[in-house]
């Protein structure tokens, strides 16, 4: 016996010989990635079961990267207004602020597109970068602060693997915020992003009077890490702060995404 050891302490921690089913569950639990090992991440529930149950606990995990492109080169403002209502989603439920770094050339929200997608103008910061090097660094530098509940970076080139991976050592911790990050359509490179969406616009339904009412795009989870991907026609109620399934096409959408995971 090794000296400074407690016999009962030892027996505790290794379970006895003639039990190889708790040898190897205790080996495994010392042998896990430190992503399974620890605590599992704070996420933000969408509020769909179509939708959360193809992602890993039940909504998007807060702090990793998730990025959100157009389906097409016409489908950029439909994949930022998609982002904003995450972001909607999120700040409806804690405090705090977001923060919208852009570089150049890339749609820009404005106070009453805002206003009718949920979100107030006075919880939103605005950073117009020089580049998506500029854009990177204030994400980065917010995620180290702890100070902000969302950030979203609107990209030019797109995210490589070594800014994600800086992104993603930085959101390391307590309290880490909602972080998007839209790139243009072509751009797919191999990144540490926890889910890809591939966002189109879609008819936005009307109220009685023929007026647009709540804005629809069709949402596809081209990629999920630990989840699974999936294909819906999403319908935002910017009052309630609620994404829903157009009652009439809802199964057809919940049965699209079964088929395409």
């Amino acid at each position: 016996m090794e000296m400074g050891l407690d016999p009962a302490d030892e027996s505790a921690r290794t379970p006895a010989r003639g039990e190889p089913r708790a040898r190897l569950a205790a080996l495994r639990a010392q042998l896990a990635p430190p992503e399974e090992g620890r605590a599992s991440r704070p996420i933000l529930p969408l509020g769909l079961s179509a939708l959360d149950a193809h992602l890993p606990g039940g909504g998007l995990a807060l702090g990793p990267p998730h990025e959100i492109a157009p389906a097409g080169p016409a489908d950029g403002v439909a994949a930022l207004g998609f982002a904003l209502t995450l972001c909607a989603l999120h700040l409806s439920q804690v405090s705090g602020e977001a923060l919208i770094a852009a570089a150049p050339g890339e749609p820009l929200p404005y106070g009453h597109g805002l206003l009718g997608l949920g979100l107030d103008p006075g919880r939103l910061l605005l950073l117009e970068a020089g580049g998506d090097g500029e854009v990177f660094r204030a994400l980065e530098a917010a995620l180290h602060a702890r100070a902000l509940a969302a950030l979203i970076g609107l990209l030019r080139d797109g995210l490589p693997l070594k800014p994600g991976r800086r992104l993603q050592l930085a959101a390391e911790g307590p309290s880490p915020p909602l972080l998007l990050l839209l790139r243009p359509a072509e751009a797919g490179m191999p990144n540490g992003a926890a889910t890809r969406w591939r966002i189109a616009a879609a008819p936005a339904s009307r109220d009685r009077f023929g007026t647009l009412d709540r804005p629809r795009w069709r949402a596809r989870l081209e990629r999920c890490r630990n989840g699974r991907g999936g294909d819906w026609l999403l319908e935002w109620d910017h009052a309630a702060h609620r994404l829903h399934l157009p009652e009439p096409l809802a199964g057809d959408a919940a049965a699209s995404g079964r088929s395409r995971a």
